[in-house]
Order: C-alpha cells, then sequence, then structure tokens
C-alpha cells in the first residue's frame, strides 16, 4: 500500500471538491457544465454535442451552436458527426476480434499480409502498427498528399503512396502519432475477413452494438441528422471535401454521441472482446528501452494525481472530437463539434473532473 499515494490522491479530490462548492456554490453539475460549454461555443456558430454518463446512466446531454449555418438549423443531441481518429478505436477492437478468432496474430509480421512491403530489414509487427511505434511514415506528411485527397482509392492505392517513404525510427524506438499504421491495420483487417473495412465494422461493431446512427462516412449518401462541418477563415466556411478513403480506417467514421456510450459500454462489459483481449486495449505499452508510451491500442492511457484516464481525440476537416473515461469511477464524457477551429478536448477533460468532483461531494 502506498500511503502517501493514497494521501495526495484524497488531497486532490478533496480540493475539487472544495473549490466546486465554494466557487460555485448553489450550482448544479447540469448547469456548471452548460456554463463550460457555453464559454467555448457560440450560439450563432458551429457547434457541439456534449454527453456525460456514470456508471453507464446518462447524467447530462445537450446541444449548442448550430448544425448548419447556412440554414440557420440549431444542433440537436441526435447529430452525427465524422470523429475522426476516434476511428482507431474501432480499428484496433477489430483487429482484436480477429485475434480472438485466431486469425491473426499481434506479434505477426506486416510482410505476412502484406509480402512486397518494405521494412528495410526490420521486423514490423501489428503491434508496432496499433501503438504508433512501427517507424513508418504517416501518410498525412508525405509530399503529394493533396494531389491525391479527392480520388478514391482502393487501400492498396494508398499503401502504395507511403509504403516507399524513408522510415522516421527503428520500430519500438520512439512513439510517432502516425496515421499510415491505421492504414495498414485496416487493410489487414479486410484480408483476414474478407471484408471491406467498412462492412466490417458495419456489421460486427455497429449493428451488434446497436450504434443505429454510425457508419462509414459518405459525401453523397443521404445521412439522417448529418451535421455540417465548418472550418473558420475571416469568418466561417464551409470544410474542405475529401475522398474518405484517405482517412480510412484511421479516420473515416461517424457517430453521435449516445452511439459512443453505447461503444464504451461495450468495452466495458466486454461484449465484442474477452476481459484478456481488453487488459491488452489498455495496457501502458513501452519502447524497447523500457520507457512507457502512454498509449494502449487505440487510447491514450493518461494519470493526473492518480485518477486513471482513457481517451482519444479526431480532428478531420470540419470536425473535433473527443472521449474521456474514467474507469475506476466509471465516468464517461464524449463531446463532437462541427468546426475544426474549436476543439472539445480541454472541455470534456474538465467536465470529467466536474463530474469526479461532483461525486466526491456528495459522497
Amino acid at each position: 500500500m502506498n500511503i502517501k499515494r493514497e494521501l495526495r490522491t484524497l488531497l486532490f479530490l478533496t480540493l475539487i471538491a472544495f473549490n466546486l462548492q465554494t466557487f460555485v456554490y448553489g450550482q448544479s453539475l447540469e448547469s456548471l457544465i452548460d456554463e463550460k460549454i457555453n464559454d467555448s461555443f457560440e450560439e450563432s456558430g458551429p457547434g457541439a454535442v456534449f454527453l456525460v454518463a456514470k456508471e453507464g446512466e446518462i447524467l447530462y446531454k445537450n446541444a449548442f451552436g448550430m448544425a448548419n449555418l447556412e440554414l440557420q438549423v440549431p444542433m440537436r443531441t441526435a447529430n452525427v458527426f465524422e470523429i475522426g481518429s476516434m476511428t482507431k478505436q474501432f480499428t484496433a477492437i477489430s483487429i482484436l476480434m480477429l485475434m480472438e478468432e485466431d486469425k491473426l496474430n499481434l506479434d505477426d509480421e506486416i510482410t505476412q499480409y502484406i509480402p512486397d512491403y518494405p521494412t528495410l530489414g526490420y521486423k514490423i509487427t501489428i503491434h508496432h502498427l496499433l501503438t504508433h511505434t512501427s517507424g513508418i511514415k504517416s501518410f498525412t506528411s508525405v509530399k503529394g498528399l493533396n494531389e491525391i485527397a479527392t480520388k478514391d482509392m482502393e487501400p492498396m492505392e494508398l499503401i502504395d503512396f507511403f509504403k516507399k517513404e524513408p522510415m522516421d525510427f527503428a520500430p519500438g524506438e520512439q512513439f510517432k502519432y502516425n496515421n499510415s499504421g491505421y492504414v495498414l491495420l485496416g487493410y489487414i483487417i479486410e484480408k483476414v475477413s474478407g471484408m471491406s473495412y467498412a462492412d466490417y465494422v458495419e456489421q460486427h461493431i455497429f449493428k451488434k452494438l446497436g450504434m443505429n446512427s454510425s457508419r462509414y462516412a459518405s459525401h453523397s449518401k443521404l445521412i439522417i441528422n448529418r451535421a455540417s462541418g465548418y472550418h473558420k477563415r475571416d469568418g466561417y466556411i464551409n470544410s474542405r471535401q475529401i475522398s474518405y478513403s484517405l482517412p480510412y480506417a484511421s479516420g473515416s467514421l461517424m457517430s453521435t454521441v449516445e452511439d459512443l456510450l453505447k461503444w464504451n459500454e461495450a468495452i466495458k462489459n466486454h461484449t465484442l472482446i474477452n476481459a484478456a483481449s481488453t487488459q491488452k486495449i489498455f495496457t501502458n505499452y513501452k519502447l524497447n528501452n523500457g520507457n512507457p508510451i502512454n498509449y494502449g491500442y487505440g487510447w491514450h492511457i493518461t494519470s493526473e494525481n492518480d485518477v486513471k484516464g482513457y481517451e482519444h481525440g479526431g480532428s478531420i476537416f470540419g470536425f473535433k472530437s473527443m472521449g474521456v473515461y474514467l474507469p475506476e469511477q466509471d465516468i464517461y464524457v464524449i463531446g463532437l463539434s462541427n468546426c475544426d477551429c474549436n476543439s472539445p478536448t480541454q472541455v470534456t477533460r474538465e467536465i470529467a473532473h466536474l463530474v469526479l468532483a461532483d461525486q466526491v461531494s456528495s459522497n
């Protein structure tokens, strides 16, 4: 038992509770959250939807700002957003699902699935791809990206775009956030399952969990409750459109706050993968030198004053997203925004700690 650590954690939580009570005495948790979000999202601009849950029960859900500026349509809590790199969670879980079916192993080399991939003599594994430690250059930093941004491509065409780039480092030597790794994972999912990545996620995750508003993104299909995406220059403009074959398994999914709560509950309750696999997802992996990377498989692993957290954000043209889960307190907060000018990341973290403080003060 680490008495100093427990005392430090107790003091931290007590201070939060004290500050919450003294600074905003008489305010409800809901009004506190409203106030914090209103400070970040203006009523007449692009907006956001936030949801807070404790032990799977919704404590708070609200929409702010506009879903469509041209038509002056207010945001609703049912609006569908592009979630960007939160897609990586679904890719990681898909890999673990296939692992449990004995269709792949995490220490498989990528050349087992792409024989001609130029690994320069290195052993690059599925584990390296999941943890952003492969050393493969992220395609988002490769010259010529704009020239293919609107082109619909097969996964192997995208892989061909970046596979001959120099390695950034030897596998396992560094952690460097990398979209190429999750593109490769998407291709592996397709090769092993015999389905497109979009179909695999739709059939094996969305349908199974009742995530009826979630989907692989499309510009042409009618998507009920779709929120429009925006950039901000001098004023707001419509977001740039790219082919969704570009972000692919690293960032092309769409969802809602309630569907993402279903997702978090499914992970917590081992609905898709067993407890042992879930532990792999949330392990804080290490580099070859033993230093932790503060990342598992599709989630960042955080710790603030001994309060453990699992989180991941997303950014794609016109949209930002952030999900924070405090597993020991079973608190989940998700924020989705329809302007890439306004990230919900910090607000989502602050809301999680507001809820944590409220729980402490009420006990």
